[in-house]
């Protein structure tokens, strides 16, 4: 059985930057474009290994900003024949003074929230979203039903190591297997079980390459339906989006390879693909061994000192 990777990227202008006064074209630069290996980069290197990935692009800042950072994000990922899905951190609607999750909002305020948000993105070029997901994966059931009446038929807000709080989908943290969830086919985040009992979703910043390469293994051998990775716009780069993160650029180099030499086994996917998606089934989480657990810390230990680490001049 072939098992199925949604290669997903969350795309936004990052609030910290605006929160710090940069207008946003410098938040652009950092967030999308980011030291040269933001999302142009990464729709070149997917690219030259004919892979897939949807790019879940968040619109708010268009309440601020007008509709041109968004339509610069958008169109050149259309551009290169990969998907754009629907993203939304709610804050950019209140300019930060009610700093607030979308799941902190209720039934009615989430559904005319996502409501705009899709509005949005259709406005900047997008087609008409068919997949959500909530920005810091705050989704729940009302979010969900939000979502159906709405007319969006997946969701991928839950994230199993972020669960009750503030991924609060009604659904067992250990889910990965796609199921029906309210109307809604809720695709879960990968994750792997990095210590007894503690889960770590399948980011390019939290997990090294060789626990992304066993849980993919894992999951040809569990025959699980489908696998979802996480990265973001900016996440190749360093916080401050000015340097390159040479660990995280690559971890995702060396994971298009993978694919790429695995496709026969490990086929990446757009949402707009995935009508014939099976449901259900007990889909569980790799347990990694204790070896490649430490490994990982040492290397996130290294790359911090080695991209994050502010050095004093003088």
């Amino acid at each position: 059985m072939v098992s199925r990777v949604l290669i997903t990227i969350d795309t936004e202008l990052v609030w910290r930057h605006h929160a710090a006064g940069l207008s946003w074209q410098d938040n652009f630069a950092r967030s999308y474009e980011a030291a040269g290996v933001g999302v142009p980069y990464q729709l070149r290197v997917l690219a030259e290994h004919g892979l897939k990935a949807c790019f879940f692009v968040d619109p708010m800042p268009a309440l601020l900003h007008g509709l041109d950072p968004i339509k610069r994000m958008v169109e050149p990922i259309l551009a290169a024949g990969q998907e754009v899905q629907l993203h939304a951190h709610p804050f950019w609607a209140g300019a930060g003074r009610a700093f607030r999750e979308l799941n902190e909002y209720d039934a009615a305020e989430q559904q005319a929230l996502i409501a705009q948000a899709r509005e949005l993105m259709i406005a900047a070029g997008a087609p008409a979203p068919i997949a959500f997901r909530a920005g810091s994966y705050a989704a729940n059931a009302d979010t969900l039903r939000a979502l159906a009446a709405l007319g969006i038929s997946y969701d991928s807000s839950h994230n199993g190591c972020e669960h009750p709080d503030p991924s609060a989908v009604p659904l067992d943290r250990d889910q990965l297997a796609p199921t029906l969830v309210e109307g809604i086919i809720e695709v879960p985040v990968g994750q792997i079980e990095h210590q007894p009992g503690k889960l770590r979703h399948l980011q390019l910043c939290a997990v090294s390459i060789a626990e992304v390469r066993a849980a993919l293994d894992h999951a040809i051998r569990q025959e699980h339906p489908l696998v979802t990775l996480v990265s973001h716009s900016f996440e190749l780069a360093s916080r401050d989006g000015l340097k390159v993160n040479g660990l995280a650029a690559s971890r995702f180099r060396t994971l298009c390879t993978l694919l790429a030499a695995r496709r026969d086994m490990l086929t990446t996917s757009h949402f707009a693909d995935l009508a014939d998606l099976p449901l259900g089934g007990d889909a569980r989480p790799y347990r990694s061994h204790p070896l490649r657990t430490l490994g990982r810390m040492a290397e996130q230990a290294w790359g911090n000192a080695r991209y994050e680490r502010v050095r004093n001049v003088g």
